[in-house]
């Protein structure tokens, strides 16, 4: 193993041990890491995707957003909160930044999300002045038209209100072990 695999295994038993229990830290694999920033639900949350290459810890790691968690935030969001955290990332070059890169996204999560409330709150506006357009008419849903067969084994199958009587399921317990053989037990 190379000096980078081992930094890597290492950061691994670290990372797992440091967010043992956190519902916000998911390892993908062996190399991917997630974290989701902020509550579930909040228009400011994300999630954070951290991807270690081969010589990872010597170059930093692919850092995305491309998790669907992540739909709600406009492009130019992510594309900022990526550079920011990649020049977070050049920093701790040669060390191991995966557990720095999440606490620093955890500190700077407002002032990445700054911008995202605002075009949060303009879609909002935007749906509110949509006008509804009435429907023309009713569309009808056809049911399924059953056969008097078919009805006729339903209602065999089941009781009056619907439901299968009691024990439908059940093994024949003599049928069963008559198909699948009886063995004598051996004299001790």
């Amino acid at each position: 193993m190379t000096s980078n695999q081992e930094e890597q295994q290492e950061e691994r038993e670290v990372l797992l041990s440091i967010y043992d229990g956190d519902t916000c830290f998911k390892e993908l694999n062996e190399t991917t890491y997630q974290y989701r920033v902020g509550e579930n639900g909040d228009l400011k949350s994300f999630m954070l995707e951290v991807s270690w290459g081969d010589e990872y810890p010597s170059i930093p790691p692919d850092i995305t957003l491309d998790a669907f968690f992540n739909n709600h935030i406009s492009q130019t969001i992510k594309e900022n909160v990526i550079s920011r955290m990649k020049e977070e990332a050049t920093q701790w070059l040669d060390s191991a930044m995966t557990f720095t890169l999440f606490e620093f996204a955890k500190e700077n999560a407002e002032d990445f999300m700054t911008d995202q409330e605002e075009s949060a709150v303009q879609k909002e506006e935007k749906e509110e002045k949509k006008e509804t357009v009435p429907l023309v008419g009713k569309i009808k849903e056809r049911k399924e038209q059953l056969t008097k067969n078919q009805k006729r084994k339903i209602t065999e199958r089941t009781n009056y209100k619907g439901e299968r009587p009691r024990g439908w399921d059940w093994v024949d317990v003599i049928k069963h072990l008559s198909k699948s053989g009886f063995t004598k037990p051996e004299d001790s």
